[in-house]
């Protein structure tokens, strides 16, 4: 099977020397003796005799003798040795970059498996200094694009902190139409091939729900996903961040919808976060994570987040940025003397980060005070001293950061909280002077205690 297949893919009217032409001459030449010899004697015999070949078709179930089989929620290669006898090999392939083609094969296998609508492919294996290596040929489909984001999109946000997807399905006018999360705890416990597996089963879900609702996928950029640095003090989420990709998960994702005629949108995930934990969390009761995942959505769709009325009013409100700027000088103080008597190096090293976060945002709200004292009449200083700049993405990413270290903290005394109801009366009723007078937390509906 194996010439013949190798010989009508080269056709030609020379003679052949199978095994290598290079290396047959070698081994003809008379003063090679001993382990030199024995080594090209035992290479050419490996390629003369140690390649195999099975060339699939679709009414073989992809491949009679040689198919990819899921054993035990792993990839394997069944290898067909006699009537009806089988051996299994683990398959250890991890694909090299985003564009790799072993992604789009895994997609279509993994489909081909949900469809029972089987494709052809030809797997080849060679014996290589002892070892075994495959490859594997098939055809590329080019499907059409049927779902795009002219019926809204099912937006994706990726957390590390717990690990888990946050789903939002967004309409074509920007509403929320539903929410899901998807936890993906039990990943971290398997091993690379099983985790593999299941990534891919998890995106072939995603596609299919976004084929059911008729709608396009939304997600991150993968280029400017973000990663835990070593010494930020947060050892934990660098280790989750480390067992758990979630670059390699939209990988398959997009390959999966690509081969099913999905569209899918990357856009910039900055301050999706900060827009939804503020904006949407509060408004319509959400999780933070399913707010940031619909602000996703809208950005997907080509909408801008206007701030609110009250977040606004709040920004220009100099006596109430003063009474948060105190808040932060004070946690600033509180923190580095428990720095100074904290002798878990770990435990200090949280302390420490947390400090480096309350300094930002400390020097972040003086300056823009500032800036408010030299416009003070107008709201230019919540975009800069340039009122055009007010009208700039960059401008109000500003804007919205400094009513992040107004509010979370100040409010809710935590630099980051899962539970923003707190922020409501805020951001419907403007009540923020209330927190600033007694210094206590509000609850939402406006009462304080």
């Amino acid at each position: 099977m194996t010439p013949i297949y190798k010989a009508k893919q080269y056709p030609t009217d020379k003679p052949v020397v199978f095994g290598g032409k290079r290396l047959f001459e070698k081994l003809c030449k008379n003063h090679l003796a001993g382990k030199v010899r024995e080594g090209l004697k035992k290479q050419w015999k490996e390629q003369r005799q140690g390649t195999l070949i099975s060339v699939g078709s679709k009414s073989d179930k992809e491949n009679r003798l040689m198919r990819f089989e899921d054993l035990n929620g792993q990839l394997h290669l069944r290898i067909t040795i006699g009537n009806r006898e089988f051996i299994y090999a683990k398959v250890l392939r991890e694909p090299s970059n985003s564009k790799d083609k072993w992604l789009t094969f895994m997609a279509m296998l993994l489909g081909s498996w949900q469809t029972q609508s089987y494709f052809p492919y030809t797997v080849e294996l060679k014996l290589r200094d002892g070892e075994v290596y495959g490859s594997v040929s098939f055809e590329l489909p080019t499907p059409k694009v049927r779902y795009t984001k002219e019926n809204g999109v099912i937006a994706i946000d990726t957390n590390a902190s717990p690990i888990h997807l946050a789903i939002a399905e967004v309409s074509k006018t920007g509403e929320l139409l539903s929410y899901q999360t998807i936890n993906l705890h039990h990943l971290l416990g398997l091993s690379q091939n099983s985790k593999d597996h299941q990534e891919w089963i998890l995106a072939h879900q995603i596609v299919d729900l976004a084929i059911q609702k008729g709608k396009a996928i939304a997600v991150e950029n993968l280029k400017k996903l973000r990663k835990g640095k070593r010494g930020d003090g947060k050892a934990e989420l660098r280790k989750r961040l480390h067992q758990w990709n979630a670059k390699k998960l939209l990988q398959k994702l997009k390959r999966a919808a690509m081969l099913k005629g999905v569209e899918v949108i990357e856009v910039n995930p900055a301050y999706t976060s900060i827009i939804g934990m503020l904006k949407y969390a509060p408004q319509l009761n959400i999780d933070k994570d399913i707010a940031g995942a619909y602000v996703i959505g809208r950005r997907a769709l080509g909408f801008k987040e206007d701030m609110p009325e009250n977040y606004e009013r709040l920004l220009k409100d100099k006596t109430y940025l003063e009474f948060a700027l105190k808040r932060y000088e004070d946690r600033e103080k509180e923190l580095t003397e428990l720095i100074e008597k904290e002798g878990n190096q770990y435990k200090r090293n949280a302390l420490e980060s947390e400090l480096r976060n309350v300094e930002n945002a400390r020097k972040l709200l003086a300056n823009f005070i500032q800036s408010l004292q030299s416009e003070p009449s107008s709201c230019e200083g919540a975009y800069g001293r340039n009122p055009e700049r007010g009208k700039g993405s960059k401008a109000s990413s500003v804007a919205w950061l400094v009513l992040k270290v107004a509010l979370l903290f100040p409010i809710l005394g935590k630099v980051l909280s899962r539970d923003l109801s707190p922020l409501k009366p805020v951001l419907v009723e403007g009540v923020w002077d209330r927190v600033r007078k007694r210094l206590v937390p509000l609850e939402a509906g406006g009462a304080s205690r």
